[in-house]
């Protein structure tokens, strides 16, 4: 094609929204249409006689080659995809037609700007994303894991933090995490993310904020601030109830800015997953308040019915053995009739965070209603050994507690009852350490008496 012919045809294609771009057998731009400047950004003059991998994106430029050679072998090509950097330094995703000219020596391509396309792409992505993982995680800390992870496929990150806020503790940070290929170990805070933070949400506006040094890529951001040795978006998290926190995105200081659509897609995100943390803490106070105690933290009937159900089974199958412990705290009822029953809801809360203290990391400490605490023993060698931890137990209750201005002592009695030597089922088990703990309080209290205690003491009586 001769160059007035170009010429002639420009006054046309001119007129497209897509790119017409003819380049040789190495991927030198020889022709490119007017109207292109639409989408690269650089005129064809600053185009023409420059190698396309120039202006790809470093990372599609292996695929684009292998494609390319494909076309140069004459191959059709009808929807290739790769990104473009833009003169301003923004990317531009591209859907490509192509054919190779034997006659010309030439690769004859048609580009065809797919960036809106791929910008609505994925923001649904990401909002089914966020959506699985509110009700896949198993945890607030593993949504705030899988959060992480779908943002970074969003846009470059070095770090990214989520701040949380309520009225009655102020901010809290949930995750903070060094980078964005880096496991999830909890990175505290320094001061100029902490006041970041504390910033958008005491404003509820989004920051975006440019170091000095690094040219912007677009000339409109409304809400860029500029800042030495910070490149950061800021974003609230909002709720039909309020704000409840931030996403901060950081990058390194010698990276490209970040965009207004980079902000506007964080906006976007953030919504999503401001509903989910609220969402999934709802459903973590819904199962806190069903499985577990409200006064001592402790797992309730309903919880520990169910740890015993595996742990039988578990003992069953190894032919292991484990110890079920029935407590009650010996006159109690005097502490309440005596001092009121705030300070005997705090002795049962001081009691419980003993209880747990005293127990090793595979036992369960229950509260089973009044003063009654029940423990599993998991995995105990024998009777001996159920019989010291148990004794562990009573001594550690036995301590004198301070509450408020009261100094105040109460004892245990607790009963011992072992499987499979006293029970092989819950029931039974649970009905014959109650019953050895009535033992122990019949004796005097502040003892623990096995569940055939009730021979011994026969025995000692005669």
């Amino acid at each position: 094609m001769t160059e007035s012919s170009y010429t002639v045809l420009s006054n046309y294609i001119d007129l497209l929204l897509d790119a017409i771009c003819v380049v040789d057998k190495q991927g030198c731009f020889e022709y490119i249409s007017p109207g292109a400047e639409r989408i690269f950004g650089y005129t064809p003059q600053e185009m023409i006689g420059h190698s396309m991998l120039e202006f790809i994106h470093p990372d599609d430029q292996p695929l684009t080659l292998t494609t390319a050679e494909q076309i140069n072998q004459g191959a059709v090509k009808l929807d290739f995809e790769n990104r473009y950097i833009r003169k301003d330094g923004t990317v531009v995703h591209l859907l490509w037609s192509a054919r190779w000219s034997e006659d010309k020596q030439q690769r004859v391509a048609v580009a065809r700007d797919i960036s809106n396309l791929k910008h609505v792409q994925r923001r649904e992505a990401a909002l089914y994303a966020i959506s699985e993982a509110a009700f896949a995680a198993e945890n607030i800390e593993q949504l705030y894991q899988q959060i992480h992870q779908i943002i970074a496929g969003l846009m470059p990150i070095q770090s990214f933090v989520i701040a949380r806020y309520d009225i009655q503790h102020g901010i809290s940070f949930g995750y903070n995490n060094a980078d964005s290929t880096s496991s999830a170990t909890y990175v505290s805070p320094d001061a100029k993310t902490t006041e970041l933070c504390h910033q958008v949400i005491s404003s509820g506006q989004s920051l975006l904020f440019c170091n000095a040094q690094q040219p912007s890529k677009s000339d409109r951001k409304k809400l860029t601030a500029v800042q030495p040795e910070l490149n950061a978006l800021v974003v609230p998290l909002k709720t039909h109830s309020g704000i409840i926190g931030a996403l901060l995105a950081h990058n390194t200081s010698y990276a490209p800015c970040y965009s207004n659509a980079e902000l506007e897609m964080l906006e976007f995100v953030a919504t999503q997953v401001a509903v989910s943390i609220e969402r999934k803490q709802m459903l973590a106070r819904l199962k806190f308040h069903a499985l577990y105690d409200q006064l001592t933290r402790l797992p309730n009937r309903e919880l520990f019915q169910d740890r015993m159900f595996s742990a039988l089974a578990r003992a069953g199958r190894e032919q292991g053995m484990l110890a079920l412990l029935y407590l009650d705290l010996d006159k109690f009822k005097q502490v309440n009739d005596d001092f009121g029953h705030n300070i005997g809801d705090e002795l049962l809360q001081q009691t419980a965070l003993r209880l747990q203290q005293a127990i090793r990391q595979t036992d369960t400490a229950a509260r089973f209603g009044g003063d009654e605490f029940v423990i599993l023993l998991e995995q105990v060698s024998g009777v001996e050994t159920a019989m010291l931890l148990a004794e562990k137990i009573r001594l550690a209750l036995c301590q004198p507690y301070q509450i408020d201005s009261q100094r105040l002592t109460i004892n245990p009695s607790i009963g011992v009852a072992l499987y499979p030597q006293h029970g092989t089922v819950q029931k039974e088990l649970v009905l014959n350490a109650d019953e050895a703990m009535y033992l122990a309080k019949k004796a005097g209290g502040n003892r623990v008496v096995l569940s055939d205690g009730k021979l011994l003491l026969n025995r000692a009586a005669r």
